[in-house]
């Protein structure tokens, strides 16, 4: 039996709904103050969601890391044998993620990809469960030292609070967008009581930078109203201490070159090794809800001997921030951390990425620092502003988004020696890890299934079409060898335009239009003998079956033509069918309608 919060969530849709008319009405006030009140209530919600999720958080931490630690007998700071057993608290994380995966799977696999996905191309409209299930699961997962942030959970957890107030007061769907965007704004802002860097990470990552005056004036006003809530329930401190920022040489700017040059490879690499550790857990023949189990006990023995990597490192990123660890053990951190990441979200088990990629630079900077400090004595290196330079730097180039990144560093510091340092290596890194891997960590999987965000719905629409979905078969073909007289009496009895030739075996060898037959002018004698071959065009522009829609439109538009023959996979010279542009235009209307009409339905339906 699958619980549903839907009968809570019509009951709450009607209750705004009526309170909206009732406003319009009596004090009719515009479509921007009403979104900008909008945006008021969403960031005060968010605000609060992000203070339950973190206070969630902080129930298992102490019930299964800290209860255990206690039980056993160990501390993550000094080596005992006891502490092999740690490897149990991740495990009781992927054992706690049964009882979701049975009665909320489809939200399970709602990844931040997916939100992205639903954000930008289908509507926005994200359901009222998606603050609880997904907020529940990556408490658990983070709680019990699965390695995992916890920014993208509570991005969505604040973009379902503002797609639901949007679906309840009917806005359209671009205003619904804002009204997610601002819940994303909130919940990130919150989380490091850094409200610039919420409204870019909405605003960039989410929006992809697609927005106006208007939207960004209420995606500002949540994300302050969410840090006035943060501040007033955990007090006006950052994510995390970060000491007081010096730049104590110029020629420490061509070292945050080389740092961001590195980092830019590191950041392309984690994005493969993601993709590589995700894609061997989707082959595994393990029942699904066996995996999470497998990725924490994994993650549990790498937490053996890298305690470090468990739950989402703020705690120790703060430390190397001041300059605590040894070069080397940082330095092994970037592969074990990056590692332990891809286990944890490649089993199913649910988290973010943010925290993750600001470790994992945050520990490239740190070692490189420290490295600094033994080659170079003189400079006065401080291992502590290079933690910090690549804890941004990371983050950009990882997820593409360089001001997200230079902003929440400027928050973090209140520093502007800091600007200079960061856009280096922000910018460079960006640019490298761009050259590498075209897609980042937030977008990679949709890319690999067809989808790319900023070419717009009409534009995935088509590519979600496969032409053998379309296309005519058994279409109407002639002989080379028909004659022009014969060609003449066939086109007075059909109503298409191009005719695909064929040789005696069937092969494709040609393809003939009535426009071709009609721009030349013969003698009636020589009707009966020149053949329609030797009008057709033969260096035939064909596609397969499996080619999209998007791809065969271009092909269309290449030569404008109105058709395309479809060729086999295996043998480009077997005829399967023919697709015309009106068929394709035809089939982009009937599955612009049907995602018009379905959406939200169409969103949680099960997976293939």
């Amino acid at each position: 039996m699958k619980l549903s919060l839907s009968p809570l969530g019509k009951i709450a849709s009607g209750w705004l709904r009526r309170a909206s008319s009732a406003w319009q009405s009596r004090f009719r006030i515009s479509e921007n103050t009403f979104m900008l009140v909008m945006a008021v209530v969403i960031g005060l919600l968010s605000g609060l969601c992000n203070y339950a999720f973190r206070r969630t958080i902080e129930f298992f931490e102490w019930a299964v890391m800290e209860q255990g630690l206690d039980l056993l007998g160990v501390s993550f700071d000094q080596w005992s044998w006891g502490r092999l057993l740690v490897f149990v608290f991740p495990v009781i994380g992927g054992l706690l993620m049964i009882p979701f995966g049975i009665l909320f799977a489809k939200d399970l696999r709602y990844s931040f990809s997916r939100f992205l996905e639903h954000v930008n191309l289908r509507g926005a409209k994200i359901p009222l469960r998606t603050i609880f299930t997904r907020g529940a699961a990556s408490a658990i997962t983070i709680g019990t030292g699965g390695s995992a942030g916890q920014e993208g959970p509570i991005a969505q957890i604040g973009g379902a609070v503002g797609s639901q107030f949007g679906q309840a007061f009917r806005v359209s769907g671009d205003r619904l967008k804002v009204l997610v965007a601002c819940g994303v704004s909130g919940g990130v802002a919150a989380t490091f009581n850094a409200p610039i860097a919420g409204v870019f990470f909405a605003a960039e990552i989410v929006l992809l930078a697609s927005f106006e005056i208007s939207s960004f004036t209420a995606i500002v006003v949540a994300s302050g109203m969410s840090t006035v809530v943060s501040r007033a329930l955990l007090g006006n401190i950052p994510a995390f201490a970060v000491p007081p920022y010096a730049l104590n040489s110029h020629w420490e700017l061509v070292f945050y070159v080389v740092l961001g040059t590195l980092i830019g490879v590191l950041a392309a690499s984690f994005i493969s090794l993601h993709m590589r550790v995700k894609d061997a857990f989707a082959g595994l023949r393990l029942h699904r809800l066996a995996k999470p189990v497998l990725g924490g006990l994994l993650v549990g023995v790498l937490g053996i001997g890298f305690p470090q990597v468990f739950g989402n490192g703020y705690l120790f990123m703060e430390r190397v921030l001041h300059g605590d660890g040894l070069w080397y053990l940082l330095a092994a951190l970037v592969l074990v951390k990056a590692l332990a990441t891809s286990i944890t979200l490649g089993s199913g088990l649910p988290g973010g990425l943010f925290a993750p990629s600001l470790y994992i630079g945050a520990v490239t900077g740190g070692a490189f620092g420290k490295l600094l400090q033994v080659f170079f004595p003189a400079l006065n290196i401080s291992p502590g502003a290079f933690a910090l330079v690549g804890m941004g730097a990371f983050l950009s180039a990882a997820t593409h988004a360089p001001m997200t990144a230079i902003f929440l560093l400027f928050e973090m510091t209140a520093s502007y020696e800091v600007i200079i340092p960061i856009m280096l290596s922000c910018v460079i890194g960006t640019a490298i890890a761009r050259h590498f891997q075209k897609d980042s960590l937030d977008t990679v999987e949709l890319s690999r299934a067809g989808i790319d965000l900023e070419a717009g719905k009409e534009r995935n629409i088509m590519k979600s079409i496969r032409v053998g979905e379309v296309m005519m078969r058994d279409p109407e073909v002639l002989p080379e060898s028909m004659t022009l007289g014969q060609f003449a009496e066939f086109i007075a009895h059909t109503r298409h335009t191009n005719f695909p030739l064929v040789d005696r075996d069937g092969q494709l060898t040609g393809i003939i239009s009535v426009q071709d037959f009609l721009g030349v002018v013969f003698e009636k004698d020589l009707m009966d003998l020149v053949v329609v071959k030797e009008l057709a065009t033969l260096d035939v522009i064909t596609v397969t079956e499996n080619d999209d829609l998007d791809r065969a439109m271009r092909k269309i538009g290449h030569r404008n033509i109105e058709q395309l023959p479809v060729v086999d996979r295996e043998d480009s010279r077997r005829l399967v069918g023919i697709i015309s542009r009106r068929d394709m235009v035809s089939a982009y209307n009937r599955a612009l309608m049907s995602r018009s009409l379905g959406e939200e339905g169409e969103m949680w339906s099960k997976e293939k």
